[in-house]
């Protein structure tokens, strides 16, 4: 049900815990200044800036974008103005380039931008909750970057659900979460594959004292290697992996520890969940939580791959080929195999351009310390008894730690 202005959040009372705050929704307070315009984009340097816009947008009888101030350059931001919204930045107000009729109730994210520049979609708070009816008390930890889609997933999660506390992490705490979470009691936790691997490998001992109930996964292929490994770590936990975008929204949840969706998901209606189908390998969702002014079916260039009665997303349709002589290599199919080796801990790969045949395939890995040493001829090996020969690494580079960038992804 939609807010009415006035009202105050079913979730006005949970704990948010910031690096600059610790209290309850309710206890934010007002941004600095109390003149900014019903419409504005507020381009933020922290979750507690962040988090007292959102506020004030559940209040009612706004329009609002949060985003990181890093992720708007000074041409996006003339768009934003162009658009209607206000930017409001720690510096002051500027307002909108014109007059603008505010949409009340209208929340605009940026999207991923990993196939150019983000681009501006529209929500509301109600598209933007997808976990309705009573659900266990929890803390929850949110190190997502401020605006992006699963950022909201959890914001929406505090505010309209009792007892759904969180603990925002900033992007330079990204190292030290785990000691912060076991401080302040978190017991349910989302990020991404390569969050978890970097959390597993930097600081093991620690996560495995955190009392978690809940570990989501979502933002870039999930693999079983993953989903093995937390369930050694948690096997008291419910795993779970989601697929969401901020143009189709939150589509598929996953809860039986396997990687991939079961295939008879496939074309089926039913009511109030999304409509998934595969369309010359690519997923295709049909969904009432889409952002406003979608195609009924969206496509979202995810490569999906069937076997075995699961519907596996490998990946980047753009990225996952590497076209070597001729031959066509699958970066994710690669990556797994390397993932599945006992001495790797993470793995990325791309095609890397190289004479006679263009391009060859190439692969990072970071390697478990605790394992006897491995060799590049030895991982090379271990490939190509699994691969053809046209998908063997023929360059491998050995990192000395899980890069892991503000989206929580890899992005090397």
């Amino acid at each position: 049900m939609a807010q009415q202005p006035g009202d105050l959040p079913r979730g006005a009372d949970n704990r948010i815990v910031t690096a600059g705050f610790e209290g309850t929704w309710a206890q934010l307070g007002d941004l600095d200044g109390a003149d900014w315009p019903a419409a504005s984009a507020f381009l933020v340097d922290d979750h507690l800036t962040a988090l007292r816009a959102v506020w004030a947008h559940a209040q009612g009888g706004r329009e609002t974008l949060v985003a990181g101030s890093g992720r708007v350059g000074e041409e996006q931001a003339e768009g934003l103005r162009d658009a209607g919204l206000a930017l409001v930045r720690s510096t002051g107000v500027t307002p909108a380039a014109g007059d603008h009729d505010t949409e009340v109730g209208r929340v605009w994210l940026l999207t991923s931008g990993s196939t150019g520049r983000p681009k501006q979609v529209a929500h509301t708070l109600d598209s933007l909750t997808t976990v309705a009816g009573d659900q266990p008390a929890r803390t929850w930890l949110c190190p997502y970057a401020v605006g992006a889609y699963a950022w909201w997933q959890v914001v929406t999660l505090s505010l309209n659900l009792p007892g759904q506390n969180v603990l925002f992490i900033e992007p330079s705490q990204l190292e030290q979460w785990p000691q912060l979470a076991l401080e302040q009691g978190v017991t349910a936790a989302s990020g991404t594959p390569t969050f978890w691997r970097q959390a597993l490998w930097r600081s093991g001992e620690v996560m495995a004292q955190l009392p978690l109930e809940q570990v989501t996964l979502g933002g870039e292929p999930v693999d079983q290697t993953i989903l093995d490994r937390l369930r050694e770590v948690y096997p008291k936990a419910r795993i779970s992996w989601i697929y969401a975008s901020s143009e189709a929204g939150a589509a598929i949840a996953v809860h039986d520890g396997q990687a991939g969706f079961p295939q008879a998901w496939l074309d089926r209606d039913v009511p109030g969940r999304p409509r998934l189908s595969v369309q010359d390998g690519e997923l295709v969702i049909a969904s009432s939580k889409a952002a406003e002014g979608m195609d009924e079916q969206i496509h979202t260039g995810d490569h999906v791959e069937i076997t075995g009665g699961r519907v596996l997303i490998t990946g980047r349709i753009a990225s996952d080929e590497i076209n070597v002589g001729g031959s066509k290599a699958s970066a994710s199919k690669v990556r797994d195999t390397l993932l599945a080796h006992p001495a790797v801990v993470w793995a990325s790969v791309k095609g890397r351009k190289a004479p006679l045949v263009g391009m060859v395939v190439a692969a990072e890995v970071v390697l478990d310390p605790a394992a006897e040493t491995v060799t590049d001829a030895e991982l090379q090996s271990w490939c190509a008894e699994r691969l053809p020969d046209y998908s063997v690494p023929r360059r491998i580079r050995v990192r000395d730690e899980i890069p892991l960038k503000e989206t929580l992804k890899s992005d090397v």
